[in-house]
């Protein structure tokens, strides 16, 4: 009996000793999310401050109207100044579209070639890089004194939030909890509870890349890059769909969606329309613990028809008031918005460890080429309805 009692002893203590250690308590692993996640929507705002700054003042940069002593790109009168009055639009001479493809054009360098590379550089460097860029541009646009001078300022705009958004929609892939935390109240979290305290050790932004998951391999090669890069055309494809139908409708249709029965100024309607649509964007985009969307195709339809509709009424101005544009620019925010957060999150569960960060990266290409595209068309189409008399 005695024997028997003291080897249950000995057996007590062995268990101690060997018992793990106590993993931290759910409530601190969902503070931990929630910070990474708080921390990503700040660098999402702030790396496209910029750019939205560009593409609201283009009219104004384009414009250049200064009366004496007035160092403001901004309309100083109420009263617009028609520079074609042989049309029945009030057009500048080159249209806003030029700006768009000075905000998109470097970006659209980078994203192509960021796939290629851009791993191979740690992740502070280029969030130094993206944000000297940016200080950069609005130094430039502000002090500037002629067009080319503010365009080189718009160039840097589009270096920082192309390389911006690259870098820290790559760095998601090193925190899959912030996409389900996004999405679902429950833990849910594809990396386990392992992923979150992983999470908890390391920074947003360090010195060298994150730590890494044992099956992840950040060097792919060019076959197994295709073949990631095919399966995702299906996410790719709407999303080009989506920005193109809607920054032509910014680019190529703000500047003559013009109603002189305001006492809102042409310089002024712009940029209610440009805050309007960015509004729309910021909710969507913050709405993804609300709302998911699965099939992202049917934005890319309700935009083409966003797109059909007020091209349409550019070309026979039928819309009486000016607030009923102001509520179609709202839901062309909110569908651009959606079908943006969408598709990553939708790449983010769908795609595997080691190629999560190669896909979030080469999906970028997505909105870029859309908005390419659209400016490149919208500078024929602000010619040919300028000249209309």
């Amino acid at each position: 009996m005695g024997g028997c009692a003291g080897s249950r002893r000995r057996l007590s203590h062995s268990e101690e000793e060997t018992a793990p250690e106590p993993r931290p308590p759910l409530l601190d692993r969902k503070g931990v999310d929630w910070k990474n996640a708080v921390g990503f929507w700040l660098l999402g705002l702030c790396n496209n401050f910029s750019y939205v700054v560009m593409l609201s003042a283009a009219h104004d940069i384009l414009s250049h109207q200064r009366a004496p002593g007035n160092q403001s790109h901004v309309d100083p009168g109420p009263t617009p100044i028609p520079h074609n009055s042989s049309s029945r639009f009030d057009c500048n001479p080159v249209s806003t579209a030029a700006v768009l493809l000075a905000d998109i054009l470097p970006t659209l360098a980078i994203k192509l070639l960021a796939p290629l590379g851009l791993h191979l550089l740690p992740y502070s460097p280029r969030v130094f890089v993206s944000g000297v860029c940016a200080a950069g541009s609005f130094i430039l646009v502000a002090f500037s004194h002629s067009m080319g001078t503010s365009l080189c300022g718009v160039v840097l705009a589009s270096i920082s939030s192309g390389l911006g958004e690259i870098t820290f929609l790559s760095l998601t892939a090193f925190y899959p909890s912030y996409f389900f935390l996004l999405t679902s109240p429950g833990p849910q979290d594809p990396g386990g509870e392992e992923e979150a305290e992983t999470a908890a050790r390391q920074p947003l932004i360090s010195s060298e890349a994150p730590e890494l998951k044992p099956d992840y391999s950040p060097n792919l090669s060019l076959q197994e890059r295709w073949t990631v890069f095919k399966g995702l055309l299906w996410h790719i494809i709407p999303l080009v769909v989506v920005y193109f139908a809607e920054y032509f409708i910014n680019q190529g249709l703000f500047e003559l969606l013009f109603f002189r029965n305001t006492s809102l100024s042409h310089a002024q309607q712009y940029r209610w329309y440009q805050m309007l649509y960015q509004a729309g964007v910021f909710a969507s985009r913050s709405s993804l613990r609300c709302c998911r969307i699965r099939f992202t195709w049917a934005l890319a339809l309700l935009q083409c028809l966003n797109l059909a509709f007020l091209l349409v009424d550019v070309w026979f101005s039928f819309l009486p008031s000016i607030y009923l544009v102001f509520l179609i620019i709202l839901y062309e925010g909110l569908l651009g918005g959606a079908a943006y957060v969408n598709t990553f999150h939708n790449i983010a569960l769908e795609t595997s460890d080691e190629h999560r960060e190669f896909a979030m990266a080469a999906a970028c290409i997505s909105d870029t080429l859309g908005i390419s595209l659209s400016g490149l068309l919208a500078l024929p189409l602000h010619d040919f309805l300028c000249h209309l008399s």
